[in-house]
């Protein structure tokens, strides 16, 4: 298997994750991975270097004294920088890396500044900005989404949001003040609801390949879309809620207590770093939750493409397909 000098094989398949995606725990080191906020600080130089050793490998040529580990460390920088289907950079705040920087200061900054109309207007407006630039960094690469959809799905959410959270934010009036915390979940929650799916709209229309188990295509199923986006939207939710229900809880307890009323500016960065925290953790190990290449039965598919895989194939039972993140 080894070349000369001890080379690396060319038999390591880098187009798949390092750890075995069948399982929960090989989806959350996976997504660890990927995630990893430190990807954030590699130079261009650093990105450009990793895409080398991924492109060279592909093309089976292997840099000179390069490790198993290497190899792998220089795919997942490769992954948390450039789309997988066109290869393009993705800007630095749509990157898997950026979700927990960028979103523990969103979250943070809804969490903290709930109680006045403008503030939340504009940290719900803030969120729904980023979450339409990340959905669109990553996107599926053969649906091709147009600035009107995208525009549609942007003004829809952030308005499906800012509505949310007043109308929440009016009826919580009278409850007890733990209850007006968490009013910023509730809207984010809402917005998941009505932003992944207008984002993803195509798929819903036009569906999405669904493959054998080999990886052969053999359809595009809008059954699928439907099963993958619901998949996303549960995934986000989970995501948001350890960073929207745990610190709320506590800096309830805190602000109440002497130490937070002397020095009432360590609210904010105190809310942020609790988030941040659970972040850390909420973020990998929701997007592991269901895996990346979903199954569906033949049997729960639209009729025409149930028939149309019978008369191909018919012992087929079970398609896969992507499930977007």
């Amino acid at each position: 298997m080894e070349g000369k000098m001890g080379e690396l094989p060319l038999d390591i398949n880098i187009q798949e994750p390092r750890w075995d995606q069948g399982t929960f725990l090989g989806r959350a080191r996976h997504f660890f991975t990927v995630t990893d906020p430190r990807n954030l600080l590699l130079s261009g130089a650093q990105l450009e270097a990793a895409r080398n050793i991924v492109q060279n490998y592909r093309a089976g040529v292997v840099t000179p004294g390069l490790t198993e580990d290497q190899l792998w460390r220089a795919k997942y920088v490769y992954d948390s920088a450039f789309h997988p289907d066109t290869g393009e950079k993705v800007v630095l705040i749509g990157r898997m890396s950026a979700q927990v920087p960028m979103n523990m200061t969103i979250t943070g900054c809804m969490l903290t500044f709930y109680r006045k109309t403008p503030t939340v207007v504009f940290w719900q407006w803030v969120n729904q900005s980023f979450n339409a630039i990340v959905n669109y960094s990553n996107r599926s690469g053969d649906a091709p989404i147009t600035a009107r959809q995208l525009g549609t799905a942007y003004v829809s959410a952030t308005t499906g949001a800012v509505v949310t959270a007043l109308g929440l934010k009016s009826l919580t009036k009278h409850l007890p003040p733990l209850i007006g915390r968490f009013v910023p979940f509730a809207a984010v929650a809402a917005a998941n609801c009505i932003n992944i799916p207008l984002m993803r709209q195509r798929e819903l229309q036009v569906g999405i390949p669904v493959t054998d188990e080999a990886g052969k295509k053999l359809g595009h199923s809008a059954t699928a879309a439907k099963q993958g986006i619901f998949q996303v939207v549960i995934s986000r939710i989970g995501m948001a809620i350890p960073a929207m229900a745990i610190p709320p809880v506590i800096m309830d307890t805190l602000e109440k207590k002497d130490f937070l009323k002397r020095r009432p500016w360590l609210g904010a960065p105190l809310q942020v770093g609790l988030v941040g925290f659970c972040l850390v953790f909420a973020t990998p190990l929701c997007c592991a939750l269901f895996p990346q290449r979903s199954s569906i039965h033949v049997s729960r598919l639209e009729p025409e493409l149930r028939a149309q895989i019978h008369q191909q194939n018919p012992s087929i039972e079970v398609v896969y397909y992507n499930k977007g993140l």
